[in-house]
C-alpha cells in the first residue's frame, strides 16, 4: 500500500483545519463569543499560513515532490481564500469596521475561478493534466493570506497600523489580475506547443 507522504498529510491537514476556520470566523459578530472566535479562527489560520510554506519546504527537502502534492498544494490555497474572501464581505460575518470590499471579493474570487476554468480548458484540449505554480501566483496567495490575517487583527492593531489590511486587500487584489495574465499566457503556450507537437523544454 502506498504511503501518503508528510508533505501531502500537513496539506490534507490544512484542507480539514477550514471547517473549524469558517465555523469560528461565522460567530466573529456573535456577542456571546466576544473576541474569542475572531481569536481563535486566526490562531487556526496561522497555523494553515504556516504549514503552506512547511509542506513544500518538506516535499523538497525529503525528495517528496509529487504530482499529488502539485494538486493538493494549490487547491488547500484556494478552498481557504475562497472562504475567507466570502465570509469577511459579508455583512453579517466580517470583522467589524473592516469588511473586505465588494470589488476586491469579485477580484480575488474571480482569479481563482477563472485558473479553475482555465484548467479544464487546458485539459480538454490536450487531455493532460497541466499544472504550473507561477511565481506571481504564489505572491498573490501570500498577499491574500496576509490580509486575511491583517482582517482579523485589525481591532487589536495600533492606530498608526490601522490601514494596513486595507493596504494589502487592494495590493492582492493587483496582483491577482496580473497572475491571471501569467497564467493565460502560460496555458496558451501550452496548447500551443501541444498543438504543433513541440514538447515543453524544447523551444
Amino acid at each position: 500500500m502506498h504511503r501518503i507522504s508528510w508533505p501531502n498529510r500537513i496539506t490534507l491537514a490544512r484542507i480539514l483545519l477550514v471547517a473549524p476556520f469558517v465555523v469560528l470566523i461565522l460567530h466573529v459578530q456573535d456577542p456571546r463569543w466576544g473576541d474569542t472566535g475572531r481569536r481563535a479562527a486566526l490562531a487556526v489560520f496561522a497555523v494553515m499560513a504556516i504549514s503552506d510554506g512547511l509542506d513544500g519546504f518538506l516535499a523538497r527537502r525529503l525528495k517528496q515532490e509529487s504530482a499529488a502534492g502539485r494538486f493538493l498544494d494549490p487547491l488547500a490555497d484556494k478552498i481557504l481564500a475562497f472562504c475567507s474572501v466570502i465570509i469577511l464581505a459579508r455583512e453579517n460575518t466580517h470583522v467589524l469596521g473592516m469588511r473586505l470590499p465588494e470589488m476586491v471579493a469579485i477580484i480575488l474570487i474571480g482569479k481563482e475561478i477563472i485558473v479553475v476554468i482555465g484548467f479544464g480548458i487546458i485539459y480538454l484540449a490536450t487531455s493532460r493534466v497541466y499544472i504550473a505554480p507561477q511565481r506571481v501566483g504564489k505572491w498573490c496567495t501570500t498577499l491574500q493570506l496576509l490580509t486575511v490575517i491583517a482582517i482579523l487583527l485589525s481591532p487589536d492593531l495600533p492606530v498608526a497600523a490601522a490601514r494596513l489590511p486595507i493596504g494589502l486587500w487592494w495590493a492582492a487584489s493587483a496582483l491577482a489580475v496580473v497572475a491571471v495574465g501569467r497564467y493565460y499566457q502560460v496555458g496558451r503556450e501550452f496548447v500551443a506547443q501541444h498543438e504543433t507537437g513541440v514538447r515543453i523544454g524544447d523551444t
